[in-house]
């Protein structure tokens, strides 16, 4: 029996437990077969000294949702995703609400994906475009 879409974003939210996407309260929201899009609350917890979004509480957000994307695509199974490469823009501050990074393919390749993540606020401005180069790797037999 395949999951529902509630009990595949419960699943992968799950999993996020004692790690740094619990700590940044970053959450998985929606998926499809070409996207994973995400939500992180921009609180004093992700903040700079000057009180914006630290951008590498963005790039983590970005990575995570570029991360979750490859590994849909994936067998499991056969196969472990690891990040090899992030790059980011960052092109607007905030200072409140939330940001929601949409990760989508560039490339879909068996070994290598190419996955463009876009970052918004509450009202849709890009704050941040980032790429992000995954690699899947065999799993040890």
């Amino acid at each position: 029996m395949a999951l529902s879409r509630e009990d595949v974003l419960a699943k992968a939210n799950a999993i996020c437990k004692n790690t740094l996407m619990e700590t940044l309260d970053i959450e998985i929201i929606d998926f499809g077969d070409d996207f994973v899009l995400g939500k992180m609350p921009v609180t004093s917890k992700v903040h700079q000294p000057d009180g914006v979004l630290h951008g590498g509480a963005t790039v983590a957000l970005a990575e995570t949702m570029g991360s979750f994307a490859a590994e849909i695509l994936s067998d499991l199974g056969k196969v472990f995703i690891r990040g090899i490469e992030i790059s980011a823009n960052h092109l607007k501050s905030v200072r409140a609400g939330f940001v929601y990074a949409k990760a989508t393919y560039l490339h879909k390749g068996r070994t290598t994906q190419l996955l463009e993540i876009r970052v918004t606020d509450d009202h849709d401005n890009l704050i941040s475009l980032c790429k992000l180069t995954t690699i899947a790797l065999p799993k040890s037999k």
